[in-house]
């Protein structure tokens, strides 16, 4: 299982946001590129960007930053972004940057076709994000609650060929309170692409949970304020998760 790094950016730094709330932000860097090349060094093999503002604004915001990021790691790693990207021409800016995967949220809901047009222009490149809380999805920056059941619009993700499912449980995300094991193993087990679970890694204990499930098609875990506050240390994290897999004959 990869454990995955998490730079959520806004107005160019490394922040973290409680449950979503732009004002309620922690900048741990500000020097983005710095920040990428750490986690290199640490061990890394995949980062998750976020651009925040683009999130709230619909459209890039951080693109420079991002840039900084994309130079700094020079192809080593793939780099999975999300973040405020409404149309076709954006992704293909950002994967001709260097971008590996580009995650498509809030737009795969309110734009009809969006995702699928995405998904036939760039396979193998787009994932879909779902930010849910209590089973329903949210969207434009976790702002509002929509009536969708989150298993529901996976499947029909599924069904457009994206790469994976990026599942965050919103009510978690930044608490340090536990990730939502129940939740994340029955949206794996409906689903025949990779799940890749965020929001509430807190801990060791937590990484060790998710490799329990592992099997069940969970390919890995984004974690962000737990490895920026020092609550779980990622090179003992990642070494974990190498251990676990190989115990339970996942390569």
């Amino acid at each position: 299982m990869l454990i995955i790094p998490a730079i959520d950016l806004k107005d160019g730094h490394c922040v973290r946001l409680k449950q979503g709330v732009m004002e309620d932000a922690t900048v741990f860097s500000k020097e983005p590129g710095e920040m990428a090349a750490h986690w290199l060094n640490q061990g890394a093999r995949r980062l998750h960007l976020v651009d925040l503002n683009g999130a709230f604004a619909g459209k890039p915001r951080n693109e420079v930053a991002i840039r900084e990021i994309v130079q700094s790691l020079d192809a080593q790693i793939p780099i999975q972004l999300g973040g405020g990207i409404r149309d076709l021409d954006t992704i293909e800016r950002y994967l001709d940057n260097g971008i590996s995967y580009i995650i498509i949220g809030t737009a795969a809901i309110k734009i009809p076709g969006f995702l699928q047009d995405a998904c036939n222009a760039f396979p193998g490149q787009i994932m879909a994000g779902l930010d849910a809380k209590d089973g329903k999805v949210a969207v434009d920056g976790w702002s509002k609650i929509t009536g969708h059941d989150v298993i529901d619009l996976a499947k029909k993700f599924e069904g457009y060929g994206v790469e994976a499912i990026i599942y965050t449980d919103i009510g978690r995300d930044g608490m340090l309170n536990g990730i939502n094991i129940e939740a994340t193993i029955e949206l794996a087990r409906e689903l025949t692409i990779p799940v890749i679970a965020s929001g509430g890694i807190t801990n060791i204990s937590d990484v060790q949970k998710l490799c329990e499930i592992e099997s069940e098609g969970i390919i890995g875990a984004i974690t962000g304020r737990a490895i920026y506050e020092g609550s779980l240390n990622f090179k003992e994290a990642q070494s974990l998760a190498d251990k676990l897999s190989k115990e339970n004959g996942i390569s």
